[in-house]
């Protein structure tokens, strides 16, 4: 019998976080573990107490990982009704306020054992490949797949010096991943084109939004009820980048063709107060909520979700949106490419074109979705998706063959080769030093666990030897 083979899902986030790399690669280890070739580890950062306090809402925070990896199942089972057999294990991660991220701590590699180090999926690989300094991740695994999230090339045009720091940072995410990564999935081709990178949208939704969407149309077909009693709104976390400022462009454009419309806008972030300030002054009707979970029953009624964003790679909520029935205005982006087949999704060129969808939206009923598209947005097709995008399935193979031939290796495979381990060890040897990691952006002292750390971890201190928690 094929022995089976282990799967470790690094990440970037973790819930109470409620952010695509804490949510989807959470769902992406509970299905893959439903798969009996595998056995699932999902990777999360542990945040000293300080952290927890700047990042996770509504002053949640873990005393514990036993308290921690508890609320992930949790949350698994309570807004998901899910339960699945994968493992949860953390690496020491620090945030950073500047890029608003969590960073990893040390070599991360060392949380798993060499006996169980088979597939690394890296969610998000250039974030957790630009500091890394250790222990190179195509040598401590036998596969490394990267599944691209950000578009951060997006993100830093918005910043000062925005056109050089993304110059200088595509071609960074570049190499990392050349040295780090076997395989690239990118969400969609709103990202960098990347080294030995495939374009497949591998994510999938909640199956409670698909629930909502069958109950609504539901409700319309047995009772002749009215699915929808509210007009149209947003959800986002409340960070300019994060479609409001073009949603505010679109709608300060057009107040007078706009004038009925009603939006409502939800979310949680640094910006919120300006954000409020700034929407305040239209002669709209818009009014600015707290976040919550899109899957409450309060975001049900609403039949139109407006989302201009031009800086996500895959929109979660518009998925989760489309998901329960509703009728999506978007952007015609490369973002947005995967929803284009769904008859609910809208897309503009102008902004012309946006008022005319939005008024036209208001007013017409949604199309229930097909047996075909409510299983496309499903995280079971993800998975499927995601197994033949990233080749696991000859992972298998190549493992349990008894006594495989040796490749015949060309001398330009040689030099490539070659070419690829001295550009591993100029990047180990630049990552090692403390004054050229805080140039190029890392937080200070991360080379190693704090003392903080290692004792809320079980780590050694100073000796720094990696004992981590499974």
């Amino acid at each position: 019998m094929a022995q089976k083979q282990h799967i470790a899902i690094f990440t970037t986030a973790s819930l109470p976080w409620m952010t695509g790399t804490a949510v989807n690669p959470l769902f992406r280890a509970a299905y893959l573990a439903k798969d009996s070739d595998w056995d699932v580890t999902l990777v999360i950062p542990w945040l000293s107490l300080k952290d927890q306090a700047l990042v996770y809402p509504n002053k949640i925070t873990f005393s514990s990982l036993v308290e921690h990896e508890a609320y992930v199942h949790w949350w698994l089972k309570e807004k998901a009704d899910f339960i699945s057999g994968f493992k949860i294990t953390f690496y020491p991660g620090k945030f950073s306020k500047e890029k608003r991220s969590i960073l990893p701590v040390g070599d991360i590699t060392e949380t798993i054992p060499d006996e169980v180090a088979d597939i690394a999926i890296l969610e998000e690989p250039e974030h957790l490949t630009w500091y890394h300094h250790g222990r190179r991740w195509k040598t401590k695994f036998r596969k490394v797949i990267g599944v691209v999230h950000t578009n951060y090339l997006e993100y830093v045009k918005r910043e000062k010096n925005g056109q050089i720091q993304a110059f200088l940072l595509k071609y960074v995410n570049s190499w990392v991943i050349q040295i780090y990564c076997h395989k690239v999935v990118r969400l969609s081709a709103a990202t960098q084109d990347l080294p030995r990178s495939i374009i497949c949208n591998v994510h999938g939704v909640n199956p409670k939004f698909l629930e909502v969407g069958q109950m609504k149309h539901g409700l319309k077909v047995e009772g002749g009820q009215k699915a929808f009693s509210k007009g149209s709104y947003f959800i986002g976390k409340m960070v300019w980048s994060k479609a409001y400022t073009e949603l505010l462009q679109l709608l300060s454009q057009h107040q007078n063709e706009l004038s009925d419309l009603r939006v409502d806008l939800y979310g949680n972030g640094e910006d919120f107060d300006d954000i409020q300030k700034s929407f305040s002054k239209l002669t709209l009707g818009v009014r600015i909520y707290p976040g919550r979970d899109h899957v409450d029953s309060l975001f049900h009624d609403y039949k139109v979700f407006i989302n201009p964003s031009t800086t996500d790679v895959v929109c979660t909520t518009t998925a989760e949106a489309l998901a329960m029935g509703k009728i999506v205005i978007c952007a015609n982006h490369p973002s947005n490419e995967f929803f284009r087949q769904f008859p609910n999704c809208h897309m503009y060129n102008t902004s012309n074109e946006f008022v005319q969808l939005t008024l036209r939206a208001l007013v017409e009923e949604p199309l229930p979705l097909t047996d075909d598209l409510r299983h496309a947005l499903s995280w079971e097709a993800a998975t499927e998706r995601f197994v033949e995008a990233a080749e696991l399935n000859e992972v298998i193979r190549e493992k349990t063959l008894l006594s495989p031939k040796p490749s015949m290796q060309m001398p330009s495979d040689d030099w490539r080769k070659s070419v690829e381990e001295a550009s591993a060890f100029l990047h180990n040897t630049i990552s090692g030093i403390e004054v050229a990691r805080c140039a190029f952006g890392a937080i200070p002292e991360t080379l190693q666990p704090d003392e903080q750390l290692c004792k809320e971890l079980g780590l050694d201190f100073p000796e720094h030897k990696m004992f981590f928690r499974h």
